[in-house]
C-alpha cells in the first residue's frame, strides 16, 4: 500500500476510485464502504484511494477540548492495508486547511490533485468549511464534470446505525464485547511496558504497567477485563486492570496487564498489543489486602474461563 503525506507526492490519474473521511475505528460501516471502494476500483481497473486526515479534524476545530479517539493514524493504516486498499493520502489537517470551502478542497485535492473516476461517499459524510460539501454538492459536481458517485447507506445493528460514536459509547460503559460487535474485531490498545510501583508483584500477581502510545486513545471504562495480549509475535491470555486503583488511594489512570502465561523474562521496554475481549467487573475498593488478593484470584479464574471459550 502506498502512503502519501503531501499532494506533490501523488500522481494524478483519472483512473482513481476514492473516498474521503476520518474513519476513526474503521468499524463495520466503514468496512462496508471500503469494500465497495475496492470492488469498484477492481471492476474498472483503477486504483483505490483513501483521503484521510492527521490530526483528526476534531483536534483542530475543537482545539483545547478533550478529544479521545478510537485509533491512532498508524493503527488506521494497518487496517487499511489489511483491507487491501491501494493508496492512502494523509492530509495534514491544519486550521488553514479547515478554512477551505468544499469547492476549494475538491478542486485542489481531487480534481487537480488525485484525479477522479468515481467517489464513494458515506451516508452522512460532508466536507469543506461549514460542511457544505454534502450529497447535493457532490452530485451537482459529478453531473457537470462527468465522474461517478456512489452513496453507501449506513450499516445497521439492532435498528441503530453503526458509528464511531456508538463504539465510543460502548467503551465508556465498559462493554468491550459490544464494541467488538460494531468494529468486527476486538478493541485494542498498544503501549510500552514501563516501571511501576510493583504492587502487583507484592500481592503475588506481577503486572506489566502499560504506557499507551497515544494520550488521545480511548480506554474502556475503569474495571477488570479479560484480554488477548500480543508480545514478541506471540498471543497470550491476560487480565487487564484499567483504573485509578482506589484501594491504594491513587488518582492517576493506569493500565496494568497480568499475563496468565508469563514468559518468565523482563518485559520492561517491550511493546504490547492488548485486545479486550470481555469485562469481568467494575473497579472496586478493598479495605483489607487479603480481600483484594481473593478477588484477583477470582478475576483470573473468570478470565481463564472466558478466554477458553474463544
Amino acid at each position: 500500500m502506498k502512503i502519501y503525506h503531501d499532494l506533490s507526492e501523488v500522481q494524478k490519474s483519472d483512473k482513481t476510485v476514492l473516498t474521503v473521511g476520518t474513519f476513526d475505528g474503521v468499524h463495520l460501516g466503514h468496512q462496508a464502504l471500503l469494500n465497495i471502494l475496492k470492488e469498484k476500483a477492481k471492476a474498472s481497473g483503477s486504483r483505490s484511494m483513501i483521503l484521510t486526515f492527521d490530526p483528526h479534524p476534531r483536534e483542530v476545530v475543537f482545539k483545547g477540548g478533550d478529544i479521545k479517539l478510537l485509533m491512532t493514524t498508524a493503527e488506521k493504516l494497518r487496517v487499511f492495508e489489511d483491507l487491501g486498499i491501494d493508496e492512502v493520502f494523509i492530509i495534514n489537517f491544519t486550521h488553514e486547511f479547515s478554512e477551505l470551502t468544499a469547492d476549494e478542497f475538491f478542486s485542489k485535492f481531487i480534481l487537480n490533485g488525485t484525479g477522479i473516476e468515481e467517489i464513494i461517499v458515506g451516508h452522512d459524510h460532508k466536507f469543506g468549511k461549514d460542511r457544505k460539501g454534502d450529497e447535493s454538492f457532490i452530485r451537482s459536481l459529478a453531473q457537470k464534470l462527468g465522474f461517478k458517485v456512489t452513496y453507501v447507506e449506513a450499516v445497521m445493528q439492532n435498528q441503530s446505525n453503526i458509528s464511531s460514536t456508538q463504539v465510543r459509547k460502548r467503551l465508556a460503559e465498559g462493554d468491550v464485547r459490544g464494541a467488538a460487535e460494531l468494529l468486527g474485531r476486538e478493541y485494542e490498545i498498544f503501549g510500552e511496558v514501563v516501571h511501576g510501583d510493583k504492587r502487583g508483584r507484592d500481592l503475588g500477581f506481577p503486572t506489566a504497567n502499560l504506557e499507551c502510545d497515544s494520550e488521545n486513545k480511548i480506554l474502556p471504562a475503569s474495571g477488570v477485563y479479560a484480554a488477548l495480549v500480543e508480545l514478541d509475535g506471540k498471543t497470550m491470555k491476560g487480565v487487564v486492570n484499567v483504573g485509578r486503583r482506589p484501594t491504594f488511594n491513587l488518582k492517576d489512570l493506569a493500565v496494568e496487564v497480568h499475563l496468565l502465561d508469563f514468559p518468565g523474562y523482563d518485559l520492561y521496554g517491550k511493546n504490547l498489543r492488548v485486545r479486550f475481549t470481555d469485562r469481568i467487573r467494575g473497579e472496586m475498593r478493598f479495605i483489607a489486602k487479603d480481600d483484594l488478593v481473593q478477588q484477583i484470584k477470582k478475576d483470573i479464574e473468570q478470565a481463564k474461563a472466558l478466554l477458553e471459550k474463544r
